[in-house]
């Protein structure tokens, strides 16, 4: 059983996605008081190793992940790569189709469920815009991943 609606992980990774700077105060109280670990940044590309690269850099450096730690290295990929389903809308490919992304992104850790057995998981959220590479001719998008560590 989750903890409570400010325990879900996929909720409070979306919602700092989402949030610009002047507004994360909240949700990163929310996040602190959890104890949970989290990162937020930028990423811009037409390749998509660019944008597993840039996420998994974040998440290293913001101690999220240990990149000593297979486990945890590849539970963070398959959370990336479950975002971005969610933004390619099941096709993840982009510059072979002409596509480009700018996206937002949060990395969150922490232990959504009572039971402590249930152990951590780990929450990537995507939102930005998709299209053609030419100014204007993008849309929203929007990704979540998830994964036990």
């Amino acid at each position: 059983m989750l903890k409570h609606a400010n325990g879900r992980i996929g909720r409070n990774a979306v919602l700092l996605a989402l949030v610009e700077e002047a507004e994360e105060e909240e949700i990163t109280k929310q996040l602190d008081h959890l104890q949970w670990k989290y990162c937020k940044g930028k990423v811009g590309s037409m390749e998509l190793q660019k944008i597993v690269a840039s996420i998994e850099t974040a998440a290293k450096r913001n101690g999220i992940v240990n990149g000593e730690v297979y486990r945890e290295m590849h539970a963070l990929y398959h959370a990336i790569i479950e975002a971005m389903h969610g933004v390619t809308r099941g096709q993840v490919e982009l510059g072979d189709m002409l596509r480009t992304v700018g996206l937002r992104f949060s990395v969150v850790r922490g232990k959504p469920y009572e039971n402590r057995a249930e152990g951590e998981w780990i929450a990537v959220a995507l939102y930005g815009t998709i299209g053609a590479p030419i100014r204007g001719l993008e849309h929203e998008t929007i990704g979540l991943g998830i994964n036990h560590m």
